[in-house]
C-alpha cells in the first residue's frame, strides 16, 4: 500500500470509527432512558402504594367507582362527602390530604387504579410505553378477568429486570360497608315482620 493510499484511507477510516462510536453512544443512552424510565415507574408505583395503604389505614377505602380510574386527587387538602375523585371512603374525615405536591405522571399520562376480579391494583396510565415496547391500553390491557399479579412477574409485561410495575390497593372498608348494609337490609326485614300483622289485621 503506498504513502498515498493510507494517507486518503486515514480520515475514512477515522470518520467510520467516529460513526461506529456515535452509534453505540446513542444507542446506550437510548437504552439508559428507557431504563430509567422504568425504573421511575416502579419507584411512582412503590410510593402510590405507600400513600394508599395509609388512606387504607385511616379512612378504611371502600371501593373505587370505575374499572379504570385516574390517580388525580391526591393533591387535595380537604373534601365534602365520602367520596374523593372515584374512591369511596368510610371515614373521610380521617383524610390527611395533601399526600403529593403533584399527581406523578408518566408520558403526560396519570398513574390508574384498575378494579378486577382479584381487586385494585396501580398501574401505569394508558397510552404509556414501557421498556419492553408495550404500550399500557394497546399492548397490555387490563381487564375484570386480568391477573395483574402474575403479570407484574413477567418482564414481557410488567417487569423491569425484577422491580415490579403494578401493586396492590387495599380496601379494607369494602368489608365494613358490606356489614352496613347487612344490618340495615337486616333492619329492613324485621320491621317489615313486625308492621305486617299490623297490616293484616287492617285488612281483615
Amino acid at each position: 500500500m503506498t504513502q498515498a493510499l493510507r494517507q486518503q484511507l486515514l480520515p475514512i477510516v477515522t470518520v467510520a470509527l467516529f460513526l461506529l462510536l456515535l452509534f453505540i453512544s446513542i444507542g446506550h443512552l437510548l437504552y439508559e432512558s428507557t431504563a430509567f424510565k422504568d425504573a421511575l415507574i416502579a419507584s411512582d408505583v412503590a410510593k402510590l402504594a405507600e400513600i394508599f395503604e395509609r388512606i387504607d389505614q385511616k379512612c378504611k377505602i371502600i371501593n373505587f367507582e370505575h374499572r379504570h380510574n385516574h390517580i388525580d386527587f391526591l393533591t387535595v387538602k380537604e373534601f365534602v362527602g365520602s367520596e374523593i375523585g372515584s374512591m369511596n371512603l368510610a371515614y373521610p374525615s380521617a383524610w390527611e390530604g395533601p399526600y403529593v405536591k403533584d399527581n406523578p405522571t408518566m408520558q403526560e399520562e396519570f398513574y390508574q387504579i384498575v378494579r378486577t376480579k382479584k381487586g385494585y391494583f396501580i398501574v401505569p396510565g394508558d397510552g404509556v410505553e414501557l421498556s419492553n415496547g408495550k404500550v399500557i391500553g394497546k399492548d397490555i390491557v387490563f381487564s375484570a378477568k386480568s391477573d395483574i399479579e402474575a403479570m407484574a412477574q413477567d418482564p414481557e409485561q410488567l417487569m423491569f429486570e425484577g422491580k415490579v410495575l403494578a401493586a396492590r390497593v387495599n380496601t379494607s372498608g369494602s368489608a365494613i360497608a358490606s356489614f352496613l348494609q347487612e344490618n340495615i337490609l337486616r333492619a329492613s326485614g324485621n320491621r317489615y315482620q313486625l308492621e305486617q300483622p299490623e297490616e293484616t289485621s287492617r285488612m281483615c
